[in-house]
């Protein structure tokens, strides 16, 4: 069977715990925090407890979940690899796109699974839309819009650019088919902490003529995620919140009409994204694939960020 530690079990490390324990296949968990460790033994009682990450390195287990902040991903990612381990790395990937591409050129020498939890990449509507749109059925897509919004939970180690853009540059990058970019444009506020933005619109050229826009805040009225994807003969709108994907029969024909011919809403099959993306880990460990949010895909992601903050940065 298929086993995997996983280091860290807070905030987000919690709902990784859960679901590897559930498909059969966790073999412990590293947590150097005494609370988080308490609860982690009063909820898995017979899971093995590692307060000490080579520790859990030098197990027999050959893959590692890493849940930990993300300054720390790099290092023990890097430090993983080299011990022989397949990798599952939480987003970002790391806060340096030197440092991503390390990570995926050792994982490719190597011959290692190198997997980046992009975990919007693995929602069945995501996954619906991109083989809608490869599919031609659309049209040559143009654009994708991306807003994730919310009075939500303010970082002060991060902006909402590194905490909230990875899903949706992993999205834009997955819908319109892997493009490198060309040209960033980018402008931020920071309202509510000095130098830490709260808003963040990015425009994005790509080098295959495509573009997308990116707008980010957690100082919003309204719970708002989801995009739009303009292709030459159809639009697709999704509602992350609702779950619900349209397809707009609208385009502007070679005259500059407005042509509406309806919409159609699509029924989407109700499963957990990140039961999915743990299976597909597990998947990628026993036939050796490579994961659909690769190494490669993470450094993808890492770039652009990176570039994003530059101009931010100014």
């Amino acid at each position: 069977m298929t086993q995997v530690i996983v280091v860290g079990s807070g905030h987000w490390g919690k709902n990784l715990v859960r679901n590897f324990y559930e498909l059969g296949s966790l073999a412990g968990v590293v947590e150097l925090s005494p609370p988080l460790q308490q609860r982690l033994q009063q909820n898995y009682p017979d899971m093995p407890l590692f307060t000490d990450f080579q520790a859990a390195l030098a197990t027999d287990i050959s893959a590692i979940v890493l849940a930990t902040p993300a300054p720390t991903h790099y290092t023990l990612a890097l430090a993983a690899l080299k011990a022989g381990k397949d990798v599952f790395v939480e987003k970002p990937m790391t806060l340096l796109a030197s440092e991503a591409r390390e990570l995926a050129t050792y994982a490719d020498d190597h011959d290692q699974i190198l997997m980046v939890g992009h975990l919007l990449l693995y929602q069945p509507a995501i996954g619906w839309i991109r083989d809608y749109l490869n599919s031609g059925k659309a049209g040559v897509v143009n654009h994708v819009a991306t807003h994730r919004l919310n009075l939500g939970k303010v970082r002060t180690a991060e902006d909402v650019w590194w905490s909230f853009a990875p899903h949706d540059v992993s999205i834009i990058l997955d819908l319109l088919g892997n493009p490198s970019v060309k040209t960033v444009n980018a402008s931020g506020y920071s309202r509510l902490q000095a130098d830490i933005a709260d808003e963040v619109h990015v425009d994005l050229t790509f080098e295959s003529g495509q573009t997308a826009h990116l707008h980010c805040s957690w100082q919003w009225p309204l719970k708002q995620r989801g995009l739009v994807a303009i292709a030459d003969n159809q639009m697709a709108v999704y509602d992350e919140i609702q779950q619900v994907v349209t397809i707009h029969n609208k385009h502007i024909n070679a005259q500059l009409d407005a042509v509406d011919d309806g919409m159609t809403v699509v029924d989407i099959a109700d499963e957990q994204p990140l039961r999915l993306e743990c299976q597909h880990f597990l998947d990628c460990l026993k036939t050796r694939q490579k994961p659909h949010s690769d190494g490669w895909n993470g450094v993808a992601v890492v770039n652009i960020l990176e570039k994003v903050q530059e101009v931010l940065n100014g």
